[in-house]
């Protein structure tokens, strides 16, 4: 129900969205074209390339919605960033395109003829793209969609676009002097930056980024807080669109827990996370060792003598092994070390010195999440 009434949100967004552009862009063209404003013409054209965004905006979401298949079997939600990515490409062509004919206008330049109605027309279209920007901004948060936030932050970026040409329109009309053909250029420059600029959002959705450390911590202590988990570890969650992710975990357990015990669980912690997070866990289990006396003293000692090491963040499932004499645990290495292999073969030989008894594991883990 949650993911249909975003659906219709940000359609509905959309439509907004391109139902005010194409007004704004006629608006705009035709008193671009009477006063042979050059900067008032790119401005009605960027108004459609808007308008073209929330088409795909559209579109995209309607793809993404598609359900799984064989092909697919996560689904097709990173559709949203791809159009997220289009939209820009877009924006940065409609910048490009804009230079050359400003750059023309510099060369060959004419003096624009602004009317009351021009200087009316703009200051409207200020007002609208403010106010336009604002509202598709903040329902580009509210429904997690890059889509109309970079449509919502093109539409205020417009909004200053439309006040340089103003300003120069003042000064055409009291100096007599034009200035058109290099506001053109400057309009231009800012619309291509823009459109770098939103690019990064969705590339970095697509690449995979660090998750959120306060959604991460929330999570881990959502799983803690349930009856028999130790600890928590090994966080990662794996996007597969705005409203779309698949999460593993590990857990750590007494060694005396039954298997029939951990079963339940862990799926009493696989259907919280469902009901609350929308996310799917895959759960591994750490045993951990709960007798008293020389293996509790051990793992007191590993511990300590591990996280003595610079670049080492975390450690965790250490477990001793008596009957296959080996001890194993996981370190959490800081992506600062460029050497692990060194690192990880300094523990393991401090640890063998210890206990020469033993054989040392070494899980080398990433630091995925806070």
């Amino acid at each position: 129900m949650e993911k249909e009434i975003r659906v219709k949100q940000i359609t509905r967004t959309s439509i907004i969205g391109i139902i005010t552009n194409i007004f704004l862009s006629v608006f705009k063209a035709t008193v671009g074209l009477i006063s042979g404003s050059i900067a008032i013409v790119l401005d009605a054209v960027n108004n459609l390339t808007d308008a073209l965004s929330s088409v795909i905006t559209i579109v995209g979401i309607k793809l993404a919605r598609r359900s799984p298949d064989k092909t697919h079997p996560f689904g097709y939600g990173r559709i949203e960033y791809m159009s997220a990515i289009v939209i820009t490409g877009i924006v940065f062509a409609a910048g490009a395109t804009s230079l050359v004919e400003s750059i023309k206008k510099i060369i060959h330049p004419q003096l624009p003829e602004y009317s009351t109605a021009a200087i009316i027309v703009v200051v409207v279209a200020i007002v609208v793209k403010l106010l336009l920007g604002k509202y598709v901004s903040n329902q580009g948060k509210k429904y997690n969609s890059d889509a109309l936030k970079a449509s919502g932050a093109d539409a205020s970026f417009d909004a200053i676009i439309s006040f340089t040409t103003l300003v120069g329109a003042v000064i055409t009309i009291i100096w007599n002097i034009s200035i058109d053909g290099y506001i053109g250029a400057v309009i231009s420059l800012f619309i291509m930056k823009a459109g770098l600029e939103m690019l990064f959002s969705p590339l970095r959705q697509l690449l995979g980024t660090r998750n959120d450390s306060v959604l991460t911590r929330e999570i881990k202590r959502d799983i803690a807080s349930f009856e028999g988990v130790n600890g928590v570890y090994d966080l990662i969650l794996n996007n597969y669109g705005p409203e779309m992710a698949i999460g593993s975990v590990h857990i750590e357990v007494s060694d005396t827990l039954s298997s029939k015990e951990v079963f339940l669980l862990t799926k009493r912690i696989q259907r919280q996370m469902r009901n609350k997070y929308h996310i799917f866990f895959t759960i591994g289990i750490y045993a951990v060792n709960t007798q008293e006396g020389e293996l509790k003293n051990m793992q007191e000692t590993i511990k300590p003598l591990v996280y003595n090491h610079q670049g080492v963040i975390g450690v965790h499932a250490v477990f001793i092994d008596v009957e296959n004499k080996l001890i194993s645990f996981d370190m959490v290495v800081d992506f600062e070390v460029r050497d692990i292999p060194a690192l990880q073969s300094e523990v393991m030989k401090q640890v063998q010195e210890l206990y020469p008894e033993y054989a040392v594991e070494i899980n080398i883990d990433t630091n995925y999440s806070d």
